[in-house]
């Protein structure tokens, strides 16, 4: 019933309207600053409630450069990803050499996929519309203008303020089935102006039991990063 109402929410869904569009945007600015460099980690909980815990350095130059290192656990250190424009990447180091990656797969095994993390870039890759009639803040429903898009569609709830943040997110498939929950939490400010949530919750909604929390220990904000940080032939280095 949910899926069969998302639908037709989509099909319905008007132009994008000036507000839908600056909401998007303000998720863009938040959650993904133009040049950055952070120290983040990601535990992911398996069905089994088992956990394995990854940390990692990232730098973001632009809307479409983003270099993660993997420091934690030591089978995962020295992997890097890589993000050079509509292309990814995965560097291993056993092999020398770095793999081609898709959006859509998941990232290090746990429960968000590529894109969440590589390609924070709602504006491109999504047309929005606002779903009104919901208390708990405004609704963006997002539907993917490629194939190449993370989701087919996503709705995405941000508070009703004068700086809005983001509250919770639902990520759907094609079919109108939910692949995952996402809830932000833990507003924090960084400094340089960048207040966000500090915390990311994904939920799996096709297996029982698996999750992924994704918290930022740090954000610098930077003027900018070398563009060579985000050359193929720089990884491993």
């Amino acid at each position: 019933m949910l899926a069969f109402a998302l639908t037709l929410s989509l099909a319905a869904a008007p132009p994008s309207s000036p507000d839908a569009l600056a909401l998007v945007r303000r998720y863009d600015a938040v959650m993904s600053p133009a040049n950055f460099e952070a120290q983040t980690k990601m535990v992911a909980t398996r069905e089994d409630g088992t956990t394995r815990t990854y940390k990692m350095k990232t730098q973001k130059s632009g809307k479409d450069k983003l270099r993660a290192q993997f420091l934690e656990p030591a089978s995962a250190k020295g992997q890097e990803m890589l993000r050079n424009g509509e292309n990814l990447w995965l560097w291993m180091p056993n092999l020398k050499r770095a793999v081609r990656v898709a959006s859509r797969d998941s990232f290090m095994g746990g429960d968000f996929n590529n894109a969440d993390v590589l390609r924070v870039n709602y504006e491109a890759d999504y047309q929005p519309s606002i779903e009104t009639g919901d208390p708990a803040g405004d609704v963006l429903v997002l539907k993917a203008k490629a194939q190449s898009a993370a989701y087919d569609a996503i709705k995405l709830w941000m508070t009703r303020d004068k700086d809005p943040q983001p509250i919770k997110a639902e990520f759907y498939a094609a079919s109108g089935k939910i692949l995952r929950k996402a809830e932000f939490f833990d507003v924090k400010d960084f400094g340089g102006g960048l207040v966000r949530p500090s915390r990311i919750k994904m939920t799996n909604e096709i297996s029982a039991g698996r999750s992924s929390e994704m918290s930022w220990e740090a954000i610098t904000l930077k003027d900018e990063i070398p563009a060579q940080r985000f050359v193929l032939d720089d990884l491993g280095r």
